[in-house]
């Protein structure tokens, strides 16, 4: 009686903690492991035993994000996206909204832990993922750019102070991490579209307004030619050698060229894959420059 009444109260448990993970599944490799190899390598300190901070603070800021984004039109994703946890009936939209506003206080807690630029980054974090939701920020293509790009850039910011060595209080992002950053988000603001052409049908009936359903053909060879460009002026900020960044521009050349010649949901599918990583590769940088010219 007792073991199956604990097998029973198991199973529920696993059931929540799955759900949760659900929230947060599809940005796993697009959001999670880039914006951790980010912090991993530009943190101006670096111990091992700190690294799970970065994963966790970035993590339980994402899915922040993404139960307020779900909770907006669940009508939608239950056409596109059914799998989700709320279309796919795992938890109600009321119930997700709760944990919507839970998750605010328990970022803000968390980030105190590590001190004053976590709790800013969680802050502004906190604020525009209710411009991006709640006030509707995300429905005009460069708002959506723009906002997006800050929301990374507070996860870079807090995902890099957390992986601080040293006691909690005592992590901090530097001058090259804030570089760093800056550098990441500008790149990522002018090249996000990449993940919006495999959901431009969607979009188009939606009427939700992108780069690539507002401006299709320029969107596309934006991408041509910012990736191979991005590519050479990380490789000179970050102080490359020259193989390296001959294959830096060359697979941000392949990349952003796959967009133009193949324009089909599959294909834009998989140059997203190809996108995220580049955009990864290019998080490795900071690390790399540390690493040869750091002090």
């Amino acid at each position: 009686m007792i073991s199956q009444a604990f097998t029973v109260r198991s199973d529920s448990i696993a059931r929540h903690f799955e759900t949760v993970f659900l929230f947060t599944k599809n940005d796993i490799r697009t959001t999670l492991i880039p914006v951790t190899i980010f912090a991993l390598s530009a943190t101006p300190k670096y111990d091992t035993t700190h690294a799970w901070n970065a994963p966790l603070w970035i993590w339980l800021h994402l899915l922040q994000f993404n139960i307020a984004n779900q909770i907006q039109d669940p009508e939608e994703d239950r056409k596109n996206k059914p799998s989700r946890p709320i279309p796919a009936g795992r938890i109600s939209v009321d119930s997700a909204a709760d944990m919507r506003w839970v998750m605010i206080p328990v970022c803000l807690m968390l980030s105190l832990w590590y001190g004053t630029q976590a709790l800013f980054a969680s802050t502004v974090f906190a604020v525009l993922t209710i411009w991006y939701n709640e006030l509707d920020g995300d429905k005009m293509g460069l708002s959506k750019n723009i906002l997006t790009a800050i929301l990374y850039g507070c996860l870079e910011v807090g995902g890099t102070v957390a992986a601080g060595t040293g006691s909690h209080a005592n992590a901090y992002i530097d001058k090259a991490g804030a570089l760093a950053v800056a550098l990441s988000s500008t790149a990522f603001a002018t090249t996000l579209h990449a993940q919006d052409f495999k959901d431009e049908v969607g979009d188009r009936l939606t009427g939700r307004r992108t780069l690539p359903t507002m401006f299709p053909k320029a969107a596309r060879f934006s991408m041509m030619v910012g990736l191979p460009l991005w590519s050479l002026g990380l490789s000179r900020i970050w102080k490359l050698d020259a193989l390296f960044t001959i294959a830096f521009v060359a697979y941000g050349a392949f990349v952003g060229t796959r967009f133009v010649r193949h324009d089909t949901v599959g294909a834009d599918k998989q140059s997203c894959k190809y996108y995220s990583l580049w955009y990864s590769l290019g998080h490795l940088l900071p690390g790399y420059w540390r690493f040869f010219y750091g002090v």
